[in-house]
């Protein structure tokens, strides 16, 4: 396996979590106060504020502040008091909004931790995703994951959830009930389910998981062998995940690949670098540009993993580092982009935790596809748009067993497409295949 070689200084800083106090932001804008009143300041609110607002000034994309007095607006926000954490953070969202950019956000210190566990790809819980019945809305297990306490305690998919330590699950939404699940490691719960008419109750030690972003299998379509690839997200995980998929799929004999980046909402910025580096063995990826108008190409490094022809599914909730990803592909003319309009965010931003344990994420740069397009609120337009229909729609959130499968119009358009125009090829397995990839798929009205 190649090393992956380290990113230039935007992609490190974007998604590292940065320091919040840099000495030359303390000299410019803290009084010299004495050692007892600097302890005080800093066990206040208002430090909290005053990290905040200093992150922003250092760093936000936009140097003018959305035309707003950011300086004055320091002031009005140290002028105040605050009587609990509360206050202070809607002072500090309110703040923010001045900005006019909903990617620049505070986050209180559970929203943060939410954030970051969904980012790291792991979580502190039994291992369960849940899932509301659709007609009911009870409770159900969607699925265990793997190697998790709950798979260890014999749960299974479609099991349903009746109460969690002792309190009933009625009328709870799967947000409620995943918190509750969720907790300290090395605790208990209790979690009380039925199936089959039965009831019965388990003990689970909660457990510090790693939640798999990318799942994998062959598809046998016809003749053809089609290595299938759903990633969720672009957690610190997801480009090793990616990795052992596409060797995994090659080992098996695949003889093209479709990626499902359908409902992934992006992740971090280094995940979609190293992953478009297993597709695309050289050329731009994303261009950057900062709040001075520093532009930065992150390029791909002749580590190509695999050229098998590759189609790429996409939708309305493909956003961010799925953008990143499919543009990269889309440009460098390495796949074939299927599905519709993804979302359109082209910023980067970089996370920073606050001394309460509170976080703010700050938008530091703009990105543009290797060609130079601006996604932003426009998105990445498909090469072949399939549109779904609302009952097409309903049938698969329904039936999420037809995902990635001839019953879902995405994937039978993606294997359509590389039967026609790959596959069915007499010269398909000649050395030529990658000079052949790099011709433009054919043009299609959007």
């Amino acid at each position: 396996m190649s090393r992956s070689p380290q990113l230039p200084n935007l992609a490190r800083l974007a998604f590292c979590g940065g320091i919040f106090f840099s000495s030359a932001a303390a000299a410019l804008f803290l009084p010299a106060f004495s050692s007892s009143v600097r302890a005080a300041w800093e066990d206040s609110p208002k430090a909290v504020v005053d990290e905040a607002w200093q992150i922003v000034y250092r760093e936000y994309v936009d140097p003018s502040f959305n035309q707003k007095d950011w300086v004055a607006i320091r002031q009005e926000l140290l002028s105040r008091e605050y009587n609990s954490p509360e206050a202070t953070y809607a002072a500090l969202r309110e703040a923010l909004g001045e900005l006019g950019d909903p990617y620049t956000r505070f986050m209180d210190p559970d929203q943060y931790q939410a954030l970051t566990n969904q980012t790291s790809g792991e979580l502190s819980g039994v291992g369960i995703r849940l899932k509301a019945d659709p007609i009911t809305g009870l409770l159900l297990v969607d699925a265990p994951i793997e190697n998790s306490p709950a798979l260890a305690a014999g749960i299974k998919s479609g099991d349903r959830l009746l109460e969690i330590d002792g309190t009933s699950t009625l009328g709870m939404d799967v947000n409620e009930a995943a918190n509750l699940i969720r907790g300290e490691e090395g605790t208990d719960i209790s979690l009380t389910l039925s199936r089959g008419g039965g009831k019965f109750s388990v003990t689970l030690r909660r457990a510090r998981i790693e939640v798999p972003s990318v799942h994998f299998s062959v598809k046998q379509e016809g003749t053809n062998r089609i290595g299938y690839i759903q990633l969720s997200q672009f957690t610190s995980h997801a480009a090793r995940e990616m990795r052992d998929a596409i060797r995994d799929l090659e080992g098996q004999g695949v003889q093209a690949f479709v990626l499902d980046l359908r409902d992934n909402p992006g992740g971090l910025l280094y995940a979609s670098v190293d992953i478009a580096r297993m597709w695309i063995d050289s050329g731009t990826i994303v261009k950057t540009v900062d709040r001075d108008s520093n532009n930065e190409q992150l390029k791909a490094n002749h580590t190509a993993l695999t050229d098998l022809p590759l189609a790429v599914l996409v939708d309305q909730n493909s956003a961010s580092s799925s953008e990143i990803l499919a543009g990269a592909l889309q440009d460098n003319r390495r796949a074939t982009i299927i599905g519709t309009q993804t979302f359109g965010k082209a910023l980067v931003q970089s996370l920073h935790p606050l001394s309460d344990g509170s976080g703010i994420a700050v938008t530091i740069a703009h990105y543009y596809t290797p060609n130079g397009t601006d996604i932003s609120k426009k998105g990445v337009i498909p090469d072949l748009p399939v549109s779904l229909s609302r009952r097409e729609q309903q049938e698969l959130q329904q039936n999420p067993g037809a995902i990635g499968t001839m019953a879902d119009p995405h994937y039978s358009r993606a294997i359509t497409f590389l039967e026609t125009s790959f596959l069915a090829q007499p010269n398909f397995n000649s050395p030529q295949l990658s000079e052949r990839l790099k011709v433009a798929p054919p043009a299609v009205t959007p």
